[in-house]
């Protein structure tokens, strides 16, 4: 007679739906390990399989029926057929083993590392077929396509998504930039409240919530009062497995207390994903338990990717007509601006259109002692302080929505001028261009008290918030925020001022231009030439650097002393191939990253030998970044490459892939491979000092299965923050 082996389970399930229950320390959200719950969903059942010999290993919910009460003997050529197993036992990540189980479950097997994960579900009463599937498809790709914009198309995919969920409540769920959220669109049922253009905090779904979100694109909770079905296992580890690709894997405590919160009886979340960013959600409520299908579930991812591809659509359409704006009203301006001249007075001509061209609600010129404004602007002396203020920032163009959280005194007049955009034509005269912006006075309704959504002191149990009741808050002090085109336009406006200022200094000089001019031409002359000088001799000990490591790889036999050492020369190339941007472009304080990043792989790829002739390949858009953040991309790059020939391929030539693109206000370099590497194998000196160089950049870097090869992912803000 067989023995039963001890069970492990990860909580007591007596009492398995409080916080405490699963021995966690609940003392903050974002530290909650929600992807390794111990336990299912019980309407569900899990099979847990060894890989190799697809012999069950663990399991959860009403196993009994399929495996028996000694599931630790049993093939799961028992359960799905010798058809089964072969499907198991080729390649593949996820399969369908629906139609091998009969009656009336749905099967699906996610591969996570050494074991199958097998979940099983009853099928729902009603629930669509496949061509039913298709045609929602279709039909939320047609309703989609005629949406005029994007808050049109948030409520045609609101309806959609109730009509094909059913539930009574559906939302679409915006997340802003400071990561909280806004309702945007809702389609409820009668008697159902309403939660339309309500806010909701960046704490109620935290950090390791969103990535799950990302990877497994829609969750359900059926019935918010189940009590979760744990693992059991004759190896404790896998009470501990991860069951992020799960869909019926038991959700934290903690959310489920906030459903209970809200009234809510059911549960659906629908992930919105655009450029592998996390969009939004289309969150779906129900006033009793209700459950949707594998095959809903899928019908609702596609046509949340449909929608993802229509947001985008529209995102980009909206920000090229404004770009296309912005350049017709430059070139009008650059027509005035071309006359005879003097350039500062010619702008102060066209105060009104440069106001206008901005969106601005004032405009000042400050020159010296002379100053010229159209619009709503603050008193003289203000301005005066203002432009001191920006002058000592060295940063141009500079903008903020808020000037008094980095000017306190700008406070006294923030109905005026609470947004500030500014670009300094010179420093020595000095002349600043300021655009401001008006104070918005915005009353944003959040779903109950934000400010009850705080970290709890250390030793006390996190709880969700009990109420969500509107809660109105009055926002002073900010404006309407100023738009990467119009920020854009404002660089470009400097160049074009610059570029006149330039043009008249050289006509003057033609005509014996006065001494004051021609003494600060004759120093920024002189200037010029000591930055010269100084790259010359920077480039000149870069270059003797590289040398003397290259005669050192050539003049040493031991093989890793000579890898180390050529590793070390590309470096210094990443180093002195961004002072070399530097130096031949117009700035010295910003390089085009994109532009950047193809030189560096050029040399790099010339470096490797002929044998690396078309491996690398790279899709990189282009983009201004500061000269530092530029030096750490670079050297990020190089590392990552170099990890990438090392250890995915063992040095001998394979592809790799690097793009470069912009999401908002982050840049987002991508290097994959599909070699032989494995997640988190490498903790050496290369990982600490690639961590480091990412921390400087206040970016993150994420390491995901390229499936082959891996995948690294480094995300960092574009630009200068407002509150460097």
């Amino acid at each position: 007679m067989a023995t039963i082996p001890e069970v492990h389970t990860p909580f007591d399930p007596v009492d398995a739906r409080s916080p405490s229950a699963l021995g966690q320390d609940l003392t903050a959200c974002d530290r909650e390990a929600i992807h390794v719950p111990g336990a299912i969903q019980p309407h569900g059942v899990l099979l847990i399989a060894d890989a190799d010999s697809l012999m069950v290993v663990g399991a959860a919910g009403d196993y009994a029926p399929l495996v028996g009460t000694v599931w630790w003997n049993t093939s799961l050529a028992a359960v799905f057929g010798e058809a089964g197993v072969a499907i198991l036992a080729g390649d593949g990540t996820t399969h369908t083993l629906t139609p091998l189980i009969g009656g009336d479950r749905s099967a699906v097997a996610h591969r996570e590392g050494r074991h199958w994960l097998i979940e099983l579900e009853p099928r729902t009463p009603g629930a669509p077929g496949t061509d039913d599937a298709l045609a929602w498809i279709a039909r939320g790709a047609e309703e989609f396509s005629r949406a005029i914009d994007l808050e049109d198309l948030a409520a045609r995919a609101a309806a959609i998504f109730a009509d094909l969920t059913g539930f009574d409540r559906v939302m679409i769920y915006r997340f802003l930039d400071d990561d909280s959220g806004k309702v945007v669109a809702e389609r409820h049922a009668d008697g159902m409240g309403s939660f339309l253009n309500h806010h909701f905090p960046a704490s109620d779904i935290p950090r390791q919530a969103r990535a799950l979100y990302i990877r497994n694109r829609v969750r359900v909770i059926p019935d918010v009062g189940y009590a979760p079905a744990p693992i059991v296992a004759s190896d404790s580890a896998l009470a501990q497995v991860d069951l992020s690709d799960v869909g019926i894997r038991a959700v934290s405590p903690i959310h489920i207390q906030y459903l209970h919160n809200m009234g809510v009886a059911a549960s659906a979340s629908v992930s919105i994903v655009k450029d592998g960013v996390l969009w939004g959600l289309v969150a779906c409520h129900h006033r009793s338990p209700r459950a949707l299908s594998w095959l809903q579930r899928k019908t609702c991812e596609l046509v949340a990717a449909t929608l993802a591809q229509q947001i985008r659509a529209k995102e980009e359409a909206a920000d090229y007509r404004e770009r296309l704006r912005l350049r017709a009203a430059e070139d009008a301006l650059g027509l005035r601006l071309a006359q005879d001249g003097d350039p500062d007075q010619l702008a102060a001509l066209v105060g009104h259109e440069l106001q206008r061209m901005l969106g601005a609600d004032g405009f000042a010129l400050h020159r010296g002692t002379s100053l010229h404004t159209t619009g709503h602007v603050p008193a003289r002396e203000d301005i005066a302080d203002i432009s001191a203020w920006v002058r000592r920032q060295g940063v141009s163009p500079l903008h903020t929505a808020s000037l008094e959280q980095r000017l306190p005194a700008a406070r006294a007049y923030r109905d005026l001028a609470s947004g500030l955009l500014a670009i300094v034509l010179s420093v020595d005269e000095p002349v600043v261009l300021l655009w401001f912006r008006a104070e918005e006075l915005q009353t944003v309704k959040w779903a109950g008290n934000p400010h009850k959504a705080v970290a709890v002191a250390p030793g006390e149990h996190l709880t969700p918030r009990a109420s969500f009741e509107a809660w109105s808050e009055e926002i002073r002090g900010w404006a309407r925020p100023w738009s990467n085109a119009e920020i854009e336009g404002a660089h470009r406006l400097s160049r074009m001022f610059f570029d006149l200022r330039q043009r008249r200094r050289i006509t003057d000089l033609n005509r014996e231009l006065n001494r004051a001019v021609a003494d600060k031409d004759v120093l920024l002359a002189q200037q010029d030439t000591l930055i010269k000088e100084v790259n010359h001799r920077v480039q000149n000990s870069l270059q003797l650097v590289v040398a003397f490591l290259a005669m050192q790889a050539n003049a040493e036999n031991d093989e890793t002393l000579t890898r180390h050492l050529t590793e070390a020369q590309r470096r210094l190339s990443a180093v002195a191939l961004v002072h070399r941007r530097l130096y031949s472009d117009d700035t010295v304080t910003a390089v085009d990253l994109g532009r950047y990043i193809e030189d560096l792989l050029g040399e790099m790829q010339g470096s490797m030998g002929d044998e690396w002739r078309g491996r690398l390949t790279m899709d990189v858009a282009p983009m201004l970044i500061n000269a530092d953040a530029a030096v750490q991309v670079g050297l990020i790059l190089v590392e990552l490459v170099i990890n990438a020939q090392k250890y995915a391929y063992d040095g001998k030539p394979g592809p790799i892939a690097v793009t470069l693109e912009q999401f908002r206000n982050r840049f987002r370099l991508t290097v994959a491979d599909r070699g032989q590497g494995r997640l988190g194998t490498r903790q050496g000196f290369g990982t600490r000092m690639l961590n480091a160089m990412v921390q400087r950049l206040d970016g993150t870097i994420e390491e995901i299965d390229n499936a082959p090869g891996l995948r690294f992912i480094v995300s960092a803000p574009v630009g200068v923050p407002e509150d460097a």
